[in-house]
């Protein structure tokens, strides 16, 4: 059964605030909120990676305290490692580190928190440019369309407009939307991060492109949650 992760309200309230938005304007604004961009496996791989070849690494710099270890640890009776059986130890050591900080990184918060901003923002931007090629690219006769999309395990966000809108918005004039949504986003209030976004996104469409004689609703107004 799909979770949802904004509430009905919420839909509503994001739903009414494209309709009002787009009442004066002849841009599109098409809405989409995700539980998460990416599943972030090579990060995990990488870190796994690291890790294992750093214990490697230390095993292999050391031998003679490790050896002494192994000593301890069985009371003295342990016979001495031949060449191989060392070289067997040491990737035994890396074989099960990477294992290990590969089971913990299935916690999706760990591996979100270890996975570097920059990667984070590719992933959304990367995600926000696929579903508006799907969803919204060439869906206007005027080229009109703009996409809101809101990645929430990220706290990020995106916006992508079609050709007619980014010849004339520069992207940075999204910049108070943008910060509205993410700081909203970031309180737990997804549903009024979107409104507050769609109707500051509504004024800069309506003074670039402002409604004409005829104003179809070329795309929809409903919140798409993934």
């Amino acid at each position: 059964m799909k979770v949802s992760h904004v509430s009905a309200a919420d839909h509503d309230r994001v739903t009414a605030a494209v309709a009002a938005a787009e009442a004066d304007t002849s841009g599109e604004i098409v809405t989409v909120i995700a539980a998460q961009s990416n599943d972030y496996d090579d990060v995990a791989l990488v870190w796994a990676s690291v890790i294992a070849f750093l214990a490697m690494s230390i095993v292999a710099l050391a031998p003679d305290f490790y050896q002494g270890l192994y000593y301890r640890l069985t009371g003295g009776w342990g016979h001495e490692l031949t060449a191989n059986q060392w070289l067997g130890t040491v990737i035994a050591i890396g074989v099960l580190k990477w294992i290990g900080v590969w089971l913990i990184l299935l916690w999706r918060p760990l591996r979100l928190w270890l996975t570097p901003r920059a990667i984070l923002a590719a992933r959304v931007r990367a995600r926000a440019i696929d579903l508006f090629k799907v969803g919204t690219e060439a869906k206007t006769l005027g080229r009109t369309g703009v996409l809101l999309y809101v990645s929430l395990r990220e706290h990020r966000a995106d916006i992508v407009a079609d050709e007619a809108i980014a010849a004339k918005v520069a992207p940075e004039v999204w910049g108070d939307a943008m910060a509205a949504l993410v700081d909203l986003v970031r309180k737990g209030q997804p549903g009024a991060g979107m409104a507050e976004a769609v109707r500051q996104m509504g004024a800069v469409l309506t003074e670039h492109f402002p409604r004409g004689s005829e104003n179809p609703n070329e795309l929809p107004d409903r919140l798409i949650e993934l």
